[in-house]
């Protein structure tokens, strides 16, 4: 199987005392690509997942400020992703949206950012990448409103309700399902899947967070570990394992506009 892990934080300090035996991990789970998302805390992690992207041909990267720390932004870090999100191995602007479960930001400032991002995306011509939790009324209105299907949106670790995953489908959405699915608890997840058109499904870690069945309770994720994900939303999808992973290969190729075996 050839997997792309579509939204991966593998440039963070949790990789730093073994990042090239994770990848190496990775390639020999058939990992062959990684989407890492330079937008955790400061700008500081845009440049080293651009970095990271410039050092090795089968990474690339996306750029923004997580909902969580936009209440920390400063003129100096939009222009920070400015700069960034027109580089060649910059592929998506992202993570951006709304997290009313934390509320570590005002609402009013993640949207305010949120709409910036998109702006931003379209000002580069590249797609949005979503972080959505318990607000998808509002992210959903703020995604009509300004259009960001056009330019390509994936919903990135989808947590909603089927019903959800049904109106992102018909928005033109994509959809990205984390190790999350693979939970007990997560039937609704599980019952989500199909009702996501199948050249819109994407896979992904979110490492070095949510680790899937039956590694989860290990201190940290990585990208080999995108094989149990895939192995349920296959199921899910009424799919074997190497029909998902080369449909959502296929498909992390597609949005962020790569050539499949380049």
């Amino acid at each position: 199987m050839k997997l792309f892990d579509s939204h991966a934080h593998v440039d963070g300090p949790e990789f730093d005392a073994d990042r090239d035996d994770v990848l190496a991990r990775a390639r020999a789970a058939g990992v062959a690509r990684i989407a890492v998302i330079g937008a955790v805390g400061e700008p500081a992690s845009a440049e080293r997942a651009v970095a990271l992207a410039e050092r090795d041909p089968e990474i690339w990267a996306t750029v923004a400020t997580h909902p969580h720390d936009v209440a920390k932004m400063t003129p100096a870090w939009w222009d920070v992703h400015e700069r960034l999100a027109r580089h060649p191995r910059v592929v998506a602007i992202g993570e951006t949206g709304l997290d009313y479960y934390y509320d570590h930001s005002p609402r009013d400032q993640q949207a305010a950012a949120f709409r910036r991002f998109i702006e931003l995306a379209r000002a580069v011509n590249k797609p949005v990448v979503c972080h959505i939790r318990d607000a998808h009324d509002d992210a959903r209105a703020i995604l009509r409103d300004t259009r960001a299907a056009e330019l390509g949106c994936v919903i990135h670790c989808f947590t909603g309700t089927p019903d959800d995953a049904r109106a992102y489908a018909e928005m033109g959405c994509y959809v990205s399902f984390s190790g999350i699915v693979t939970y007990k608890s997560a039937q609704p997840l599980r019952d989500s899947v199909p009702l996501v058109p199948r050249d819109r499904l994407l896979i992904e870690t979110d490492c070095p967070y949510l680790s899937p069945e039956p590694v989860r309770g290990r201190r940290r994720n990585e990208p080999a570990h995108l094989v149990h994900t895939a192995a349920v939303v296959a199921r899910c999808a009424g799919l074997e394992p190497a029909p998902l992973a080369a449909l959502t290969y296929e498909n992390a190729c597609r949005i962020y506009g790569l050539t499949p075996d380049a």
